[in-house]
Formats: structure tokens, C-alpha cells, sequence
């Protein structure tokens, strides 16, 4: 299992990160601790990817207004959200979307159907993906330790737990 974390680990998180990478980021910095990935690489290949995949969601809006509003009719309630926290907060929603589950996808490409500039976004983009990754990958690594030391032979087994902890956070978003 370890030879094949180190073998496809990173790309794996690259993969995932795309979309979102929350969850994936933070087993990654779980498998930091624990020796089998590099904590600096994972946060540098998860940022790059999510930084790339709002990018994308963002300038896919920008360039075809009619799949993207087609694409987020079924998420009514969810966009509805994302252009008050726009209005609420401005630029500052960039960062805010970052870390909360349900509108990580939906405010690229709602404020690419605006008029905001692609180049502001793409900058504030940069500076909270970076900090979305430092933060996440590093409080990952740290929980690391407790969380493998409450599984000292089975790391396996304490991954399992987080997994099951985000999974039921997950879906207590989802019902909300």
C-alpha cells in the first residue's frame, strides 16, 4: 500500500485538487506525517491544481455564459448563496470559497458570468490558493500526529477514521 501511495500519491491529489482538494489535501498532509509523501510537494501540487481548476471553472463561465448557467440550474439555492456572499463581501469571497463546502465550484463560475476582471481574479486566485493550501496541508500534517498515534501499527486505520469524520461532515453540508 505505501509503495503505491508514493507511486501515484501525487497525482492522485493533483486529480482531486481540481475539483476541490480539501479532502484530499489533508489526507495527503496525513501521509506527510507519516512518511510516505512530502508535505511541501503536496501542498505545491494541490495548490497548483485548485489555483488551475478555478481558473478553468472561472474562464469557462467567462466563455460560454450559456453551458455554465445551464450547467448550475440544478444548484438554484447554492448560487443564489454565492452572489450574496459576492455582494457581501467582494474580492474577499475568492478566499472566503476556499474553505466551504458546496460553493468551492460555484463562485468561479459565478463571477465568471459577471463583469469581474479575469485578472484580479486570477491574482487573488493565486495569493487564496496558497494560502488554502499552506493552511490545510499544514494542519493536516500536524493532525497527523495525533491522529497516527492513536493508530501506532495501523496508520491505515487512522486515515479510515478521518475519512469516516469528513465523509459525515460531508454529507451533514449536503443536507443542509
Amino acid at each position: 500500500m505505501e509503495e503505491l501511495i508514493r507511486d501515484w500519491g501525487y497525482i492522485a491529489l493533483f486529480a482531486y485538487s481540481f475539483g476541490g482538494g480539501f479532502v484530499g489535501l489533508v489526507f495527503a498532509g496525513i501521509l506527510s506525517y507519516a512518511g510516505d509523501l512530502n508535505l511541501f510537494i503536496c501542498i505545491l501540487v494541490a495548490g497548483v491544481s485548485n489555483f488551475l481548476g478555478d481558473q478553468f471553472l472561472f474562464f469557462l463561465a467567462r466563455k460560454n455564459k450559456a453551458y455554465a448557467k445551464d450547467m448550475m440550474k440544478k444548484y438554484g439555492r447554492k448560487i443564489a448563496m454565492a452572489h450574496l456572499l459576492m455582494r457581501k463581501y467582494g474580492s474577499f469571497v475568492v478566499f472566503f470559497q476556499k474553505y466551504v463546502y458546496g460553493i468551492k465550484t460555484l463562485i468561479p463560475l459565478a463571477m465568471g458570468l459577471t463583469k469581474y476582471s479575469g485578472i484580479k481574479f486570477s491574482i487573488l486566485n493565486i495569493f487564496a490558493t496558497a494560502l488554502w493550501a499552506t493552511v490545510v496541508g499544514y494542519a493536516s500534517y500536524a493532525a497527523g500526529e495525533v491522529i497516527l498515534s492513536s493508530a501506532d501499527e495501523f496508520k491505515y486505520v487512522g486515515l479510515g477514521i478521518v475519512a469516516v469524520i469528513l465523509l459525515t461532515v460531508s454529507y451533514y453540508f449536503r443536507k443542509i
